[in-house]
């Protein structure tokens, strides 16, 4: 792996660019917790799909994100496929 080259903690694949997810989002008190990479379709599909607080009440781990029936087929696609950025904005925003 090059020193470009980072791993998404949702799909665990190998991507240019990274951001920091927060486990608990910052609008729910998570502003000082854990925090991990994920590469851009993970985070904007996690944030597409759920809402801050179902962030904070179910899904604040990776383990419970990877557990969830709303992400199972996201995850079977996106671990196939080499691409690095997608847009999935949601007709409405999730409160």
């Amino acid at each position: 792996m090059s020193n470009t080259e980072k791993i998404c903690a949702l799909c665990e694949r190998k991507v240019s660019k990274v951001t920091l997810h927060h486990l608990v989002p910052k609008e729910e008190g998570g502003r000082y917790t854990e925090t991990v990479p994920l590469c851009q379709p993970c985070h904007s599909t996690i944030h597409n799909l759920f809402s801050n607080k179902e962030l904070k009440k179910n899904f604040h781990t990776i383990q419970a994100l990877r557990s969830s029936e709303r992400l199972h087929d996201y995850l079977q696609w996106i671990r196939n496929t080499r691409i690095e950025q997608i847009t999935n904005k949601s007709k409405r925003r999730r409160k």
